[in-house]
C-alpha cells in the first residue's frame, strides 16, 4: 500500500473548510494565520507560498510578513509581541531556518503558547510529553494521522523512530507512546541500526540521509513513514530506499507526495484548534 499524503491532506483541508464555515456562522469570525519569513531561502519561500495558498483555500485569514535577511532580531520579536496581542491572529509561525544573528530559541519562546501553531514553545513541548492538551508539531502530527489511516489500533506495536530532533523525533515519540506503542529511538550513535529496525512493526525515518533504510532492514508487513526530503542527482528521495522497501512493507509513504503535504494541512488544523480554544473561553 502506498500511503497517499496528497489525498490525505486534501481530505483534511476539505474537513477544515467545513469547520471554518461553521465557526464563521457561530462566531462571525474565522481563524487567522500569520507567517513571518526572514530572508530569501528558496525552500522556505516555496513552503510559505503553499501555506498562504492553502490557508485561503480553507477560508481562513492569511498574512505573510516578509523581512530581509539582515533584519534586526528586535524588529522580529517586536512584531511577534504585536501579533500576540492581535485578536484576529489565531496562529503565529516564524519560518525556519532563521539567519544566524537571530536567536531561534528566543523567537520561539516569544510566541504565546496559545498561538504557537508549530508546537515548538517549551510549554507546548512539556504539555505534549505530559499527555496534556497542546499544539503538536505539524510534521509528527501528519505522520501520526497517516499511520492511523493504515492501522487504527497501534496498541502494543513496536515502533522505531530514526532521529531524535526536537522537530520530529521527540514529539513523534510522544505521540506513539500515547498510542501505547513500545518505542525505540535510534540515531547516529546507535551501534546496529539495521538490527534495531528489523524488529519494528513501524519505522519512522527522519534523519536527512538519502535511502538510509534498505529492504533488508525492514521486516515483512511493517509500516514505513519516510519524513526525509533529500536532493540528489536523480531527484528528490527520502531517507528510505523506496524501491527496495516498498516490496516488503505493508504500507509506505512516497517522497515526494507522502508526509510533506500533510505538514501544511496539519498547520492549518492547529490554527483552527487555537482559534476554537480562544472562542470557547
Amino acid at each position: 500500500m502506498i500511503i497517499d499524503g496528497k489525498k490525505a491532506a486534501a481530505d483534511l483541508r476539505a474537513d477544515l473548510k467545513k469547520k471554518i464555515a461553521e465557526l464563521k456562522s457561530t462566531y462571525n469570525a474565522v481563524p487567522g494565520l500569520t507567517v513571518l519569513l526572514v530572508g530569501e531561502d528558496p525552500p522556505s519561500k516555496i513552503y510559505v507560498k503553499n501555506k498562504e495558498k492553502f490557508a485561503k483555500e480553507v477560508g481562513m485569514n492569511s498574512e505573510v510578513i516578509r523581512y530581509p535577511e539582515n533584519i534586526e532580531e528586535t524588529v522580529v520579536l517586536s512584531k511577534i509581541r504585536e501579533l500576540n496581542n492581535n485578536d484576529k491572529v489565531s496562529g503565529i509561525l516564524v519560518q525556519l531556518p532563521l539567519p544566524k544573528h537571530i536567536d531561534k530559541r528566543k523567537v520561539i519562546e516569544t510566541i504565546l503558547p496559545g498561538k504557537d501553531v508549530d508546537g515548538f514553545h517549551p510549554i507546548n513541548v512539556g504539555n505534549l510529553s505530559s499527555g496534556y492538551d497542546s499544539s503538536i508539531p505539524c510534521t509528527p502530527l501528519g505522520c501520526y494521522l497517516l499511520l492511523k489511516k493504515v492501522e487504527k489500533n497501534l496498541n502494543g506495536k513496536h515502533a522505531i523512530m530514526i532521529g531524535r530532533s526536537n522537530l520530529n523525533g521527540k514529539p513523534m515519540t510522544q505521540l506513539l507512546l500515547k498510542e501505547n506503542c513500545t518505542v525505540t529511538i535510534v540515531h547516529s550513535k546507535t551501534k546496529d541500526l539495521k538490527a534495531e529496525c528489523s524488529r519494528a512493526d513501524i519505522i519512522i525515518a527522519a534523519v536527512g540521509k538519502p535511502k538510509l533504510v534498505k529492504g533488508d532492514w525492514v521486516k515483512k508487513g511493517a509500516i514505513v513513514i519516510d519524513v526525509g526530503i533529500n536532493k540528489t542527482d536523480s531527484g528528490l528521495v527520502g531517507d528510505v530506499d523506496f524501491d527496495e522497501v516498498s516490496k516488503i512493507a505493508k504500507a509506505i509513504t512516497p517522497v515526494p507526495g507522502g508526509v510533506g503535504p500533510m505538514t501544511i494541512a496539519c498547520l492549518l488544523n492547529n490554527t483552527v484548534e487555537c482559534f476554537k480554544k480562544v472562542q470557547s473561553k
